[in-house]
C-alpha cells in the first residue's frame, strides 16, 4: 500500500534556491520548481505519464520526488508553465489518493489490513506467527 499521509499538500512552493533562472542566449529558460515535501516514487511516475500529454515538458526525478524540471522558451510562459504545472499536480493528488482508496478497498475486501504490506506487514506476519506454549 502506497504512503498517503501529506499527499494532499503536495504543491509547489518556490523555485530551487540551487538552480534560479537564467536568461540565456539560447531561446529557452530552464524552471526547477520546488515541492512542498518530497513525493513518493509512486506519485514522481504517475506525475511525469501525467505531462507525457501535456503541452507543458516537466518531469520529477522519483529517486528524490522534490523538483519539477521544465522549460519556456520565453519570460511571457511561466506564469502560463506555473498554472499548468499546479493543475497537473492537483489532478496527480487526485489520482493518486483515489489508487489509494481502491486498493485499500480491494484489499480489505481480500481479508487483508492496510498493514499486511511491507515491513508493518512482514512485522504483524511474523508477530501473528510467535507459539508462546513450549
Amino acid at each position: 500500500m502506497p504512503e498517503m499521509e501529506g499527499i494532499s499538500d503536495i504543491r509547489i512552493c518556490g523555485i530551487d534556491p540551487m538552480r534560479p533562472p537564467r536568461v540565456r542566449k539560447e531561446p529557452y529558460i530552464d524552471l526547477y520548481f520546488q515541492l512542498t515535501h518530497q513525493a513518493p516514487v509512486r506519485w514522481c511516475e504517475d506525475f511525469n505519464q501525467l505531462m507525457l500529454k501535456s503541452k507543458i515538458k516537466a518531469r520529477i526525478d522519483p529517486s528524490a520526488g522534490l523538483i519539477i524540471e521544465t522549460w519556456v522558451q520565453n519570460m511571457n510562459q511561466i506564469e502560463a508553465a506555473l498554472s499548468a504545472l499546479k493543475r497537473a499536480i492537483h489532478a496527480c493528488n487526485d489520482q493518486f489518493i483515489a489508487r489509494f482508496h481502491a486498493e485499500a478497498a480491494a484489499a480489505l475486501k481480500a481479508g487483508a489490513t492496510l498493514n499486511d504490506e511491507g515491513e508493518q506487514g512482514r512485522l504483524n506476519r511474523i508477530i501473528k506467527n510467535l507459539h508462546y506454549e513450549d
